[in-house]
């Protein structure tokens, strides 16, 4: 795989089939992860633990079940990648997620540096709703 964008596609192929960790261990220990919006799961976060216990477990914790995620699409520019993508599920709410995500990815080393995230922040406050 010669580029960051083929490398991004090839790990999340594996996301799709039910395990995110061939991709998040492209991400670096140290990645600032900016989650866009006004959400609970919105904010910027130093490190990999520090978005998985934030962002993405205060999510999980809402959904009924795993994520299924779908590549939508997947471009390079330099060292920058665009990961378009489709995150399925329901709330334990029993409202159906069916978010779109896009994540601009930066690399620095071969490892994703910092992460801007881009998604639907009403369907987020939708899954914090009782």
């Amino acid at each position: 795989m010669d580029t960051n964008a083929e490398r991004v596609r090839h790990a999340f192929t594996h996301w799709e089939g039910g395990s995110s960790r061939e991709f998040f261990e492209m991400v670096a220990a140290d990645v600032t992860w900016r989650v866009i919006g006004t959400t609970a799961i919105s904010g910027t976060f130093s490190g990999k633990a520090s978005f998985v216990a934030g962002a993405a477990g205060k999510l999980l914790v809402r959904l009924a079940g795993p994520l299924q995620a779908t590549i939508v699409a997947v471009h390079d520019v330099g060292d920058t990648v665009v990961l378009q993508w489709e995150g399925r599920s329901h709330g334990r709410n029993g409202r159906p997620y069916e978010q779109t995500y896009c994540w601009v990815l930066g690399f620095e080393g071969g490892l994703i540096r910092n992460v801007i995230a881009y998604l639907d922040t009403a369907l987020v406050a939708d899954m914090f709703a009782d």
